[in-house]
């Protein structure tokens, strides 16, 4: 009986397999990610890509795997696609296909697909990979292996699956953060196609209302009556809300909240801002630093009085890292944070400095060219391995003013740009490593 495709289906289809690249007329996407609840047929939807890629797209020798941390799990794509071909005698004539207790082969080319379980090694040279409920990957080994195999394949295609889960320090929830810096913009990534289903932040968990939101497949492959149901249990006994939460409305429970709202911070960017705007206005000069491993900032601040209300602009801030950091993978074992910072390395707004530390020289002589454009009335800087470049900036009459990090001093200053950026008084350029940070801030609140 064939499937027919539901919207949210033919949506994330058409994307993964119709964009495609003018000139070549090859796929654009090599790495399609979507996140979504129980029962809103993933695997139904990953069986039919796989075959595609298997048995359809044109790709001599294609290797198609479909790989879980389980042989369980592994089946839970491939049984489906190996009933889809003994269900469908004209499929398996048409493309020449083998249907064998395990795997399935194209003899006329040597095209496999196969269940794959754990770490698979290297050797293999994957035309489609499946990975279905990525959050039950302790490791990114099976997805990377699987990736860096590509390199053979015309337009190779990584599809990941899965259902929120609860490690937020485990590969699925990074490949999570991934897709979220591309889709607000702060870390772009052409090649790849995300898609989450989830409630929105602050949504009532319990409200009958959000199911929808979180469920596209409702009403055909999983029933209101059965999530109200559900809902109600959760309701009813603690110990099943982190469970509901999870699995039927697609909340990481143990990830931590955003303080800040990006929806508003992106309302509030203004590309047209240019420091030349801002000439001979005083301003305030930040930073924060990390000599070893880590990122250093240097930020500009100006205020304006407008209609009694103060208003303030965010103008080039400006980003240094360490070599190693972005270069050295010994050195630097988060291989996630280090194709971030090339990204940025790449767009331009990111400086590498040689080594394994930055040179605070490079900053000082950015905060003295800076003090050239607006003088600058005072530098807050964070004390924490400071201690050198405050005196500097004395000796430069730039004003650094100590901040220690605590509740103290940081929770009004938070408060009052909170409510700018919610009422369109904070103003800023773009910057996309200001975004990434922003993004990353997490309130926490003192009893």
């Amino acid at each position: 009986m064939p499937i027919t495709l539901e919207p949210w289906q033919l949506f994330v289809i058409c994307c993964a397999f119709g964009w495609v690249n003018k000139g070549t007329r090859l796929r654009r996407f090599r790495e399609v990610y979507t996140e979504i609840p129980r029962k809103n047929g993933k695997s139904a939807i990953s069986a039919g890509v796989a075959l595609y890629c298997f048995a359809c797209d044109n790709e001599f020798g294609a290797e198609v795997y479909s790989g879980a941390t389980t042989e369980k799990q592994a089946w839970e794509v491939f049984r489906p696609a190996r009933l889809m071909c003994k269900r469908t005698p004209m499929l398996t004539e048409a493309f020449g296909i083998e249907v064998n207790a395990s795997n399935m082969n194209r003899p006329e080319d040597g095209a496999r697909f196969e269940p794959l379980i754990g770490n698979p090694g290297d050797g293999s040279s994957p035309h489609c990979a499946v990975v279905d409920e990525y959050h039950e990957h302790a490791t990114d080994a099976l997805y990377t292996t699987m990736l860096t195999g590509m390199g053979a394949r015309r337009q190779p295609l990584m599809w990941a699956i899965t259902t929120a889960g609860y490690n937020i320090e485990g590969p699925c929830y990074d490949k999570r953060r991934e897709v979220i810096e591309m889709l607000n913009g702060s870390v772009p990534n052409d090649e790849l196609f995300g898609i989450i289903y989830t409630v929105d932040e602050g949504d009532d968990w319990t409200n009958p209302q959000v199911l929808e939101k979180a469920n596209p497949n409702i009403g055909v492959s999983v029933y209101r009556e059965f999530l109200l149901s559900q809902q109600q249990r959760a309701k009813n006994n603690a110990r099943l809300a982190n469970v509901f939460k999870t699995k039927h409305l697609n909340i990481w429970v143990s990830a931590r909240s955003a303080y800040f709202n990006l929806v508003s911070w992106q309302s509030c960017e203004d590309k047209s801002l240019t420091l030349e705007q801002f000439e001979g206005q005083p301003c305030i000069l930040a930073f924060d630093l990390a000599r070893k491993l880590d990122m250093n900032s240097m930020a500009r601040l100006y205020t304006r009085e407008i209609d009694g209300k103060t208003h303030y602009y965010s103008v080039a801030p400006r980003f240094w890292v360490p070599y190693d950091t972005v270069y050295s993978v010994e050195k630097n074992e988060d291989r996630r944070t280090a194709e971030r910072f090339q990204k940025w390395v790449e767009m331009g707004v990111l400086t590498v400095t040689d080594g394994a530390e930055v040179d605070y020289r490079y900053i000082l002589e950015e905060a003295k060219a800076a003090n050239k454009i607006s003088p600058v009335s005072e530098s807050p800087i964070d004390p924490f391995g400071a201690t050198g470049l405050s005196h500097d900036l004395a000796d430069e009459d730039l004003n650094p003013i100590t901040i220690i990090q605590n509740y103290t001093n940081m929770s009004d200053p938070m408060k009052e740009l909170e409510a700018a950026i919610e009422s369109g008084r904070f103003h800023h350029d773009g910057n996309p490593i200001m975004t990434w940070c922003i993004g990353n801030v997490v309130g926490k609140t003192i009893p």
